[in-house]
This record gives structure tokens, C-alpha cells and sequence, in this order.
């Protein structure tokens, strides 16, 4: 191996080295966000079941079956809120999102993270800066909009947080609410009536339940960037070992070719 190579060795060790400084530095940044967005998502989580909840003690009451929310409206129009990441390098994060949403190819897409915006070609909503406000004016459009007949079902294509080194895509269904015929009545009384109550707490429960999905879904976006980097880092680190070896082995036989040069051409003196 000639001096060109053990150059050539020399950059490409220092050019891993510089990027397993950044992997480092990325997996820190994740690291120090983690904890804020499982927090953030244990709130939401918690405030999206006790929505639940309520609907599923109204969902039980007769008078509601009444309720347009209950209602298929026959279009055979599936619409799909996507949330994906605002960055890339988190592993599969984002693959996984978008592999699951071609499973529903014809469906009418609201996106939600940046890579998700720019994929479907709408204004950006980033999954981590979206606040509690524009979620909840969100939820009242498909509320209006399923009222008005114009789709058949809502969903929401999102991650669910399994464990720190595991994530999930799934798909969460909001509309059309179920019928709970097996719930007992805890002899609430409602009013002015149950339907009425029912009709004023679907933008919240449907508000509750995207606002539970992005913060999960932003939590597990940060544990896969982080597990990515974690993992990246193991692998430059393996690659410069491998490379440091190489270059230390055509270190010795350049300088072992030297010495035999130089021995022979005493020794033709």
C-alpha cells in the first residue's frame, strides 16, 4: 500500500471521526428532550382517555344514537390525519408512517410534521411547535365536516410509544363513534340532554385524542432519533477502529519497504 493510501486512510478517519462527533452531539440533544416529550405525552394521553371516557358513558345513553356522530354517511370517503416527524435521521420513524398510510391510497390526507407536509404538498404544521389551540380548531373542521356528510371515516396514521427502543405506526379511528350498549349507566343526569352534551364534548374528545397522538408521536420520534444515533455512533466507532488497524498495518509495511530498500541498496554499494 502506497503513500497515497495510507493518506487517503488518514481523511477517511478523520471524516468518521468528525461524524461520530455529530451523532454523539444529536443523540444529547435527544437525550435532553426526551424526558419534556414523554412528559408531554403522558398529559396528553391521560386527558385524551378521561375524553374517552366521558364519550363512552354517553355513547351508552339511548337518546344519543340519535347523533350525526354516530352516522355513516355512505360517501365511502376515508379521511386520514398523518403525523410524521419535522427531521429525518430517527430510523425508520418516518418509512413506517408513510408505508402505513399507502395501505389507505384513495383517503383524503391532513398532514401534520413537517416531513409529512412536504410530502403531501400542504402548508407546514410542525409535530412539535403545534399548539393545543390550532389542534382543537382542527378537530372542529372534521367535526363540521362529518356532520355535513362530506367524508365517512377519520383516522389518524400515528406512532405509539412502546418502550424506549420500540416504536409503533398504527392507525387510531375517531369517526363514526361506536355504540357502547354494553357500558352501565352510572345514573348520571345530563343537561339539558344527552345528546346535547354529547354533540358539545365530540370537538374536544376528537381534540383530545390528535392532541394525545402528536405528543406520542413526537416522543417516539425522539427516542428512534436517539436509538438511530446511538446506534450510528457504535457503528463509527467500529468503522474507525477497522480503519485505524488498516492504516496502522500499511503504516508498518511502508516503513518495512523503506528499511528493506535501504538495506538492499547498501548492501549494492
Amino acid at each position: 500500500m502506497g503513500g497515497a493510501d495510507i493518506k487517503r486512510l488518514r481523511t477517511r478517519i478523520r471524516s468518521v471521526d468528525s461524524t461520530l462527533h455529530l451523532t454523539k452531539a444529536m443523540e444529547l440533544v435527544a437525550s435532553s428532550k426526551m424526558r419534556k416529550a414523554a412528559d408531554a405525552m403522558d398529559k396528553s394521553i391521560a386527558y385524551a382517555d378521561a375524553a374517552i371516557e366521558i364519550i363512552n358513558v354517553l355513547a351508552a345513553c339511548r337518546d344519543t344514537e340519535k347523533s350525526v356522530y354516530f352516522r355513516e354517511n355512505g360517501t365511502g370517503i376515508t379521511r386520514l390525519f398523518v403525523i410524521a416527524g419535522d427531521r429525518g435521521l430517527a430510523g425508520g420513524y418516518n418509512a413506517n408512517i408513510f408505508r402505513l398510510t399507502r395501505e389507505y391510497p384513495d383517503a383524503e390526507i391532513i398532514p401534520i410534521g413537517k416531513r409529512a407536509c412536504e410530502r403531501y404538498g400542504r402548508e407546514v404544521i410542525s409535530s412539535e411547535t403545534v399548539n393545543s389551540s390550532e389542534l382543537l380548531e382542527m378537530a372542529k373542521e372534521q367535526c363540521r365536516d362529518f356532520s355535513d356528510g362530506k367524508f365517512d371515516r377519520l383516522g389518524i396514521v400515528c406512532t405509539k410509544y412502546v418502550s424506549i427502543m420500540t416504536q409503533e405506526a398504527t392507525v387510531r379511528w375517531v369517526f363514526p363513534l361506536e355504540r357502547n350498549d354494553d357500558n352501565k349507566l352510572p345514573g348520571i343526569i345530563f343537561e339539558p340532554d344527552e345528546i346535547s352534551v354529547l354533540e358539545s364534548a365530540v370537538p374536544e374528545y376528537v381534540c383530545g385524542i390528535l392532541s394525545a397522538a402528536v405528543r406520542e408521536s413526537f416522543a417516539c420520534e425522539i427516542a428512534a432519533r436517539r436509538t438511530a444515533m446511538d446506534s450510528a455512533g457504535k457503528n463509527a466507532r467500529d468503522m474507525i477502529d477497522n480503519l485505524t488497524l488498516r492504516y496502522n498495518r500499511a503504516r508498518q509495511s511502508a516503513i518495512t519497504q523503506e528499511i528493506t530498500e535501504i538495506v538492499a541498496g547498501g548492501n549494492a554499494q
